[in-house]
């Protein structure tokens, strides 16, 4: 089968999350880099794009604008590219492919304001083309295998939600002064009206949505600012769910102390479910009034649908860069479905819909602190 090709624009200069784009589109040999503008240092570009094993050093471009343009010429242009950018600058390079007739990975959140992610997705559906949302921590195969056990009832009806996601990351490296992140998202103008609430908050609401495959339909939030901070880094969130179904949310970028604490617990009149991040292979399923389980994501006994997202034997964890594999696996498996004329099965990623989706959700949020913390319809323009 012939590989796609990607090209990818920001993750140089030794950016985290560039490298994880690139092993999570190669991971399953359905795709390769093939061209780029990493940064706006050229020397650093290049540099950038021959340790990622970008052969042809021509595609290697000094702003996105030019390789839209010129990659869109070429009979081997690229399938698809990989947005790796702060999130100011994601409207406008996801609007210039489109608009080139090439298919968009984008980070979260999508863009700044929902009014710029309804027209990015307009331009997809008008172009025919595939836009996915890297939303990582939906992405498990324990949170595939989660959802099919509630879709086949086995905690009953969803009668409670608990999602939090606290981190010291912020905290920390604000008084260490060495992270060139906390510039940026703590920075309105790049980070938009939401901190804490865009970067993770999001996160989690796309969590819920893939675990339980509920609607969310009304938010009351309060925001925390650190330091006078004009935006948010504490968020604590009540929910409410189609059906009257009740959740709780909490993110914190202050949170001293913890890593990455990602944690649902889902509850049912029949039992409940629960994830945690620093055991991603593993769920905890409690059914009414029996013992306790524990359920491992790779092991025969799960869903087909979460099988084909593991890639190890049992006992052998997969993690953040697996979840990320998850993600393009799908994602490239419906390109080559759609170039093919067959069909993608069973895998699911995020799309288009999901990233306007934490779009609504942070609206929300924002507008419910803004108006002394009280009930926000979602779906409210």
């Amino acid at each position: 089968m012939e590989k796609l090709r990607f090209g990818m624009v920001g993750g140089g200069n030794g950016a985290f999350i560039g490298n994880v784009h690139r092993r999570g589109a190669t991971m399953d040999n359905l795709a390769r880099l093939v061209a780029g503008c990493f940064t706006r240092n050229m020397e650093k570009n290049r540099e950038t794009a021959k340790a990622w094993d970008v052969d042809d050093l021509s595609r290697v471009y000094a702003d996105f604008r030019e390789m839209a343009d010129a990659e869109s010429k070429r009979p081997d242009g690229i399938d698809f590219v990989s947005i790796v950018t702060p999130t100011d600058t994601h409207y406008e390079i996801a609007k210039c492919f489109l608009e080139h007739g090439i298919n968009v990975v984008c980070d979260k959140p999508i863009c700044l304001t929902l009014a710029e992610g309804e027209q990015l997705k307009q331009l997809a559906q008008q172009k025919g083309l595939e836009f996915g949302v890297t939303y990582t921590y939906a992405s498990y195969a324990a949170i595939r295998q989660a959802r099919e056990m509630i879709d086949a009832g086995e905690i009953g009806e969803i009668i409670n939600i608990i999602a939090e996601y606290p981190q010291d990351w912020l905290i920390v490296s604000t008084v260490a002064q060495k992270s060139d992140q906390s510039v940026w998202r703590l920075d309105p103008k790049r980070a938009g009206s939401t901190a804490c609430c865009s970067d993770i908050g999001t996160h989690l609401e796309a969590l819920i949505s893939r675990m339980t495959g509920l609607h969310l339909e009304q938010v009351l939030a309060r925001f925390t600012h650190y330091k006078g901070s004009p935006l948010d880094h504490d968020i604590q969130v009540l929910l409410q769910y189609e059906g009257n179904i009740p959740g709780m949310l909490w993110a914190s970028q202050i949170a001293t102390g913890t890593d990455c604490g990602v944690k649902i617990r889902v509850y049912g009149d029949k039992g409940s479910i629960e994830w945690r991040h620093t055991q991603p292979m593993e769920l905890i399923y409690a059914p009414l009034n029996r013992p306790v389980r524990t359920i491992t994501a790779n092991r025969e006994y799960n869903a087909p649908a979460c099988l084909e997202l593991c890639r190890l034997p049992a006992g052998h964890p997969e993690g953040f860069y697996e979840a990320f594999g998850n993600i393009y696996h799908s994602y490239c498996a419906h390109l080559i479905a759609k170039r093919d004329g067959t069909s993608a099965g069973t895998l699911r990623h995020p799309t288009i819909d999901d990233g306007l989706a934490g779009l609504r959700f942070v609206d929300a949020c924002f507008r419910s602190n803004e108006q002394g913390n009280i009930w926000v319809p979602v779906d409210e323009k």
